[in-house]
């Protein structure tokens, strides 16, 4: 079950950042939020591994069989399942938390690497997250239906002009970046009238605190998905060593993603049914040989999509459902195959 954080964590939480909201019901929600993100329990938690094995019980002849179509051998590949994820209703939001955030803590899923964060948000049509600051985090949400329109607090509803960083209405295919790096305020709003909007807000801890807040928005073909990985962010060029003007050519690693500031990479696919993609662990843009993969599959298609990763019977994800995967390498070849009745759409989070 949800577990409160104590009153005293409460008290030194979130030290670094303010939230301020004039919504009621998104107020609730982002007071819950600043009592876990940067708790004592969940802070301490960051040094420790945060994966468990759910299947310790099982016979070694049978753990064998699964293997038997496995080519990362080495690799331990652990699901977390959609039920074990935080999930709160709060009328106007929908949202499920596959690691500790706001009312939702669990000690064995605080980070994974240098991902932090990653929901699975459903917004009502009117309503949202209204204007509220972000610190020391890359924040990126990727849109999986409906819109959700982005407004850096700078820019008067009415004047913004055309699609721009600091303002933009973000559609399916869509991914909107920030860093937050010494303090930056926006708000997250579907101003749609009627469509729910549906995305993933993921967020990674970058290599260094203090950088310079920004923006990058980026649209990723459908097409491309469906063909194989398509790689959506990879770091900056210069890594944590970068100079001025590489930050302010943010050129990232490989040519058409987003530049993080993590020695990190994220890939989307849509892979259809009885067909197998393949990702290359590490992107051949990150710098850490030894590296950890999480594998997310949205809720899209009513459940009719299903995958299995590396061959593995015993590593085989609904809708919702995720997987820690770590003793792989860069180079390293993650085959992940399309088992259900409809398309699976499939991200991958490749940190060090």
């Amino acid at each position: 079950m949800p577990r409160l954080i104590p009153s005293s964590a409460i008290l030194i939480a979130f030290l670094s950042t303010l939230i301020i909201i004039y919504h009621p019901t998104a107020s609730t929600y982002f007071q819950q939020l600043t009592s876990s993100l940067f708790s004592p329990k969940t802070t301490a938690s960051l040094n420790t591994t945060t994966t468990t094995n759910t299947n310790q019980e099982t016979p070694m002849l049978k753990a064998a069989s699964n293997m038997s179509k496995s080519v990362l051998r080495q690799a331990k590949i652990t699901p977390h399942r959609s039920g074990a994820r935080g999930h709160s209703d709060h009328g106007w939001l929908n949202t499920y938390h596959s690691f500790s955030f706001a009312d939702w803590y669990n000690p064995k899923f605080s980070h994974f690497g240098s991902l932090r964060v990653l929901n699975e948000d459903r917004v009502k049509a009117n309503s949202g997250f209204p204007t509220h600051p972000h610190r020391d985090f890359e924040i990126f949400s990727y849109i999986l239906s409906g819109e959700l329109t982005h407004r850096d607090s700078m820019l008067t509803k009415g004047s913004e002009g055309g699609q721009s960083d600091k303002f933009y209405r973000m559609h399916r295919g869509d991914v909107q970046f920030t860093t937050g790096g010494t303090g930056i305020a926006h708000s997250e709003f579907n101003e749609h009238k009627s469509d729910t909007v549906h995305f993933l807000q993921i967020w990674a801890i970058p290599w260094k605190k203090g950088l310079s807040p920004r923006y990058h928005t980026e649209t990723f073909d459908e097409e491309a998905k469906k063909k194989g990985f398509v790689t959506i962010l990879t770091p900056l060029k210069g890594g944590v060593d970068a100079t001025a003007q590489q930050e302010k050519d943010a050129e990232p690693t490989i040519a058409g993603s987003i530049p993080i500031h993590a020695d990190f990479a994220m890939g989307a696919s849509i892979i259809a049914p009885e067909k197998t993609f393949e990702w290359v662990v590490g992107a051949k843009a990150t710098e850490a040989n030894k590296r950890k993969v999480y594998v997310h599959v949205p809720m899209t298609q009513n459940g009719k999509a299903k995958i299995r990763i590396d061959g593995r019977e015993d590593s085989e994800l609904i809708e919702g459902d995720g997987a820690f995967i770590e003793g792989v390498n860069a180079g390293d070849k993650l085959a992940i195959e399309s088992i259900g009745t409809a398309p699976a759409e499939v991200i991958v989070l490749d940190t060090a």
